[in-house]
């Protein structure tokens, strides 16, 4: 009995594979585009803070015509994925070539150099380095709006960490946490906070201190997450997620002394500072997309690769052996497309986001603000864009703050924290991306993550209740 008893294994939960995560996503919404019917809010063409914009129309909802939305077939669901890939083919070029460029930038060997003179530095104040980046990540996203345009940096960031002690993880934590979280308790935020008010007409920037608040507390809340997991794997290895695996960006004290810093680094650092500069003055004054994004990656690549003297060969194999490193999760962005394609087909949008509106009616001050911030939460996930978010949602669920006795300016506080918090953890965002450039299977970053997305949660849903307390 005690042999039988000793084999017997403990099955540990394992995640799904990220592709099967999104096709299922994709399987459940063709179920519901049988059931859900379709109907639509009208629209109009408005400028917001200079852009134009296609918003929604309160009240304006109506059901469709039957027969006016196309389910999803079995067929169709196969279909979806390969139209989800048509239709996020920008996405993932975009995917390709920032992982394939910064390959080729961390190949040099220029990033293992940086490292291993910043290290020299550093010394043993760590902890109070990981303080001041988060910090300072953070207040990029939350008052310049800023994510893609810090991708640069993961590589460099990564490769810190790692030879600071910690792992892989702790690395990407730190710039992706940062951003991110930063981004969702926006301040000064062009892409949220402006939008969201704008459209809810409330003054820009009205209560600009509670804002600061939440920046401070959810960033105050963040940090100290990975401070314990630094910690906990500093005192414990084998603690670390991505234990025993070899990361891209990792090198040992050994690797360290072998890059000694050269002219030729030196000048590849600059070629990567130079682009980034160039990119933020780009993507801030000039409102550069994803096509200028990738042209200025792939230059530097090349700038990298001559002042190294590559050959062309050289330079087309990291490229390609780049692209193949993150070919799942570009392709896990087409596929999430899918979603988008069967709820078009359908019509059934626009019903979705009318319901969960409704649901809102009749419940009391408190619980109807926080039922919010759950609607907004799923909304996100077919919707994961910020501005397109505050485009559909906000023009309906701004009057019906007003219904409900929530301000105006407390539905857009609850919009931006909850577009920005689920964008960490949704396999729809840019998320996926920063895996791919980190070196993290995404599988096991939301593992990692997903304990802080729920008490940032429960923290969002406490500064909402300060809010109306507050009556601001």
């Amino acid at each position: 009995m005690s042999i039988m008893s000793n084999e017997k294994t403990k099955k540990k939960f394992q995640m799904p594979n990220t592709w099967i995560i999104v096709f299922s996503m994709v399987v459940i919404v063709a179920i519901l585009s049988w059931i859900i019917p379709p109907g639509a809010f009208e629209y109009e063409t408005v400028e917001i803070n200079g852009s134009t914009r296609n918003l929604a129309i309160a009240d304006s909802f109506e059901y469709l015509e039957e027969g006016s939305g196309e389910p999803t077939g079995v067929l169709g669901v196969f279909s979806a994925l390969y139209r989800g890939c048509v239709n996020m083919a920008g996405t993932i070029f975009m995917v390709f070539t920032c992982c394939a460029t910064f390959r080729i930038m961390v190949q040099t060997g220029a990033f293992h150099a940086g490292i291993g003179v910043a290290l020299k530095k550093l010394g043993k104040s760590s902890a109070i380095l990981i303080i001041v980046m988060m910090i300072i990540f953070g207040l990029c996203g939350s008052v310049f709006g800023m994510l893609s345009e810090l991708f640069g940096f993961y590589p460099l960031v990564v490769g810190l960490a790692i030879a600071l002690g910690y792992d892989a993880m702790l690395g990407m934590a730190i710039l992706a946490l940062g951003e991110y979280i930063g981004f969702a308790a926006g301040t000064l935020n062009p892409y949220n906070v402006m939008i969201s008010q704008g459209i809810a007409q409330v003054e820009v920037f009205t209560n600009l201190g509670y804002r600061w608040f939440c920046f401070a507390v959810m960033m105050a809340v963040t940090i100290a997450y990975v401070l314990w997991y630094g910690a906990r794997i500093k005192k414990d290895p084998t603690k670390s997620l991505v234990y025993g695996e070899k990361n891209i960006h990792s090198f040992s004290e050994t690797d360290m002394d072998s890059y000694k810093m050269t002219k030729q680094y030196g000048l590849v650092l600059v070629d990567l500072a130079v682009t980034l500069v160039i990119l933020a003055v780009g993507l801030l004054k000039y409102g550069w997309g994803s096509s200028q994004l990738c042209g200025l990656f792939i230059a530097m690549s090349v700038a990298g690769a001559l002042i190294m003297g590559w050959s062309g060969e050289k330079y087309v194999n990291e490229f390609v052996e780049g692209v193949k490193g993150m070919a799942w999760g570009a392709l896990i962005a087409g596929i999430a497309g899918g979603i988008m394609v069967v709820m078009n087909d359908a019509k059934i949008i626009d019903t979705i986001i009318n319901f969960l509106a409704e649901l809102l009616k009749s419940a009391p001050n408190q619980i109807s603000a926080q039922l919010m911030l759950i609607v907004q939460t799923l909304i996100n996930l077919p919707i994961c864009s910020s501005t397109g978010q505050a485009a559909v949602t906000m023009p309906i669920m701004a009057p019906l703050g007003d219904a409900l006795n929530i301000s105006r300016d407390g539905v857009c506080l609850i919009y931006q924290l909850a577009s920005g918090l689920t964008d960490i953890i949704y396999p729809v965002s840019n998320i996926v991306i920063v895996c791919g450039l980190s070196g993290i299977k995404y599988e096991k970053w939301v593992k990692w993550v997903f304990p802080l997305v729920v008490i940032l949660l429960v923290v969002e849903m406490l500064l909402i209740s300060l809010f109306l307390a507050l009556r601001l």
